[in-house]
């Protein structure tokens, strides 16, 4: 069957997702269109597509045991100089993503993995870009915030033309469908991706 590549995140919801998006685009970020905008639980992760099945199982499994929480953006950040990267804050929720994403790469279960950098959660705003475009990114969105209830948390998949794709959204408490959030619209001509 071969490999996957697997990335676990939580999605930003509407009006807030396309408007980060489309502030994204504006910094002159090539992959703008491409990235729905994410908090990022598990970064890009190969897997033995055989082990789909119980990634799934394993997933359902964290999410039965999470519950909603408040999720709060506020304000920029950057990883620079490590990393090219220049994010918006997350001011509330940090702590319930930390314990998310501990749960997904648990050394049980079948997503273990070392990460690069400690785990910081946040929302990428630009990415690679010119540093006169990163200056602008983090000045322009230094006052940006946004506020939601996060409900849940989405497996997806990287296929071989490096769009990323939604396997399975996974509520809280074992719920089913997640009312009152709505997928971040995408469209045709602006294939969903996963930033790192």
């Amino acid at each position: 069957m071969g490999t996957v590549t697997l990335g676990v995140s939580i999605a930003v919801p509407e009006p807030y997702g396309s408007l980060i998006q489309e502030r994204r685009a504006s910094f002159g970020d090539p992959a703008a269109h491409g990235i729905p905008t994410h908090v990022t639980l598990l970064p890009p992760t190969e897997a033995d597509a055989s082990a789909l099945p119980a990634i799934e199982a394993h997933l359902a499994e964290v999410a039965a045991a999470g519950r909603p929480f408040p999720m709060r953006l506020s304000g920029t950040g950057t990883f620079r100089p490590l990393s090219p990267v220049v994010f918006i804050q997350v001011v509330e929720g940090a702590s319930a993503c930390t314990w998310l994403q501990k749960r997904v790469r648990d050394s049980s279960g079948p997503l273990v993995r070392e990460l690069q950098f400690p785990y910081h959660p946040h929302v990428t705003v630009a990415h690679g870009i010119a540093e006169e475009a990163m200056d602008r990114a983090y000045e322009e969105l230094s006052e940006y915030g946004a506020q939601w209830s996060c409900t849940s948390f989405a497996l997806y998949e990287q296929g071989a033309d490096g769009v990323w794709r939604k396997l399975q959204e996974y509520a809280f408490g074992g719920g089913g469908e997640v009312p009152g959030v709505p997928s971040q619209s995408t469209p045709a001509d602006r294939p969903a991706s996963l930033s790192p």
